[in-house]
C-alpha cells in the first residue's frame, strides 16, 4: 500500500481532532474498525485502535452515546461531562497520525487537533444546549444523526480526497463559530430572563 504524504496525514489528523469533539467513541471505533478490516492502513500511532479489546470497549461507549446523544437534557449533561475528554483526546489522536519518530510534526497535530476538538465541541455542545430550550425532541434528533453522518464522512474525505476535506472543514469551523457566538448570545440572554424572573419571584410577598 502506497505511503501517506505529509499533506494526507495532516488532513487525517484534522479530521480527526474535528470529529473528535463531536463524536470520540465514533471516530475511534470507525478509525480502528477500517484498520483491523484492513480498508486502510493505519499509521503506526493509530495501530492500537484496531486491536479487539480496543474496538469492543469504544464500540460500547458508542453504542451508549449514541442513545445518550439523542435524549434531550441527557445530551447536554453528556456534552458537558465530556469536556474533558474530546478535546485532549483529539489531540492525543492527531498527534499518534504521526507518531514519535516525527515529534515537530506532531507537535503541530496535537495543537491543531485540540483546537479543533475543542471549536466543534463547544459549536455542538452550544447549538444542542440551545435545542433543548424547545419542547419538542425532534431538533434533538435530528441534529444528532447529523452529527453520526459528518463524522464518517470526514474520516472517509481525509484518506481519499485531504483537499476536500481542507475545504469542508472551513466551512464546518466557520460555521462552528458562528453558531458559538450567535447561540452563545441567546443562551446568555435566556438565562438573565430566567435569573430576573427568579429574582422577582423570591421577592413577592
Amino acid at each position: 500500500m502506497q505511503a501517506l504524504d505529509t499533506t494526507q496525514l495532516l488532513a487525517i489528523a484534522a479530521a480527526l481532532g474535528w470529529a473528535s469533539g463531536l463524536r470520540l467513541y465514533l471516530v475511534v471505533f470507525l478509525t480502528g474498525i477500517a484498520g483491523y478490516l484492513g480498508w486502510v492502513e493505519l499509521p503506526q500511532g493509530l495501530k492500537l485502535l484496531q486491536h479487539p479489546a480496543m474496538l469492543g470497549a469504544s464500540g460500547f461507549m458508542l453504542f451508549v452515546e449514541f442513545f445518550a446523544d439523542k435524549i434531550p437534557g441527557v445530551d447536554t449533561l453528556w456534552d458537558l461531562i465530556h469536556t474533558l475528554v474530546r478535546i485532549p483526546a483529539g489531540a492525543a489522536l492527531a498527534a499518534s497520525v504521526f507518531g514519535a519518530d516525527q515529534a515537530t510534526w506532531a507537535m503541530a497535530a496535537a495543537l491543531m487537533g485540540g483546537t479543533l476538538a475543542a471549536t466543534s465541541h463547544v459549536a455542538k455542545a452550544t447549538t444542542r444546549a440551545a435545542a433543548n430550550t424547545s419542547p419538542e425532541p425532534f431538533s434533538n434528533i435530528g441534529l444528532s444523526l447529523l452529527g453520526d453522518a459528518f463524522v464518517p464522512a470526514s474520516l472517509w474525505l481525509s484518506w481519499t480526497h485531504p483537499v476536500a476535506l481542507a475545504v469542508v472543514l472551513f466551512v464546518a469551523l466557520v460555521a462552528a463559530i458562528v453558531a458559538i457566538v450567535v447561540l452563545g448570545k441567546f443562551l446568555r440572554a435566556l438565562l438573565r430572563r430566567a435569573s430576573g424572573f427568579l429574582r422577582s419571584a423570591d421577592s413577592t410577598p
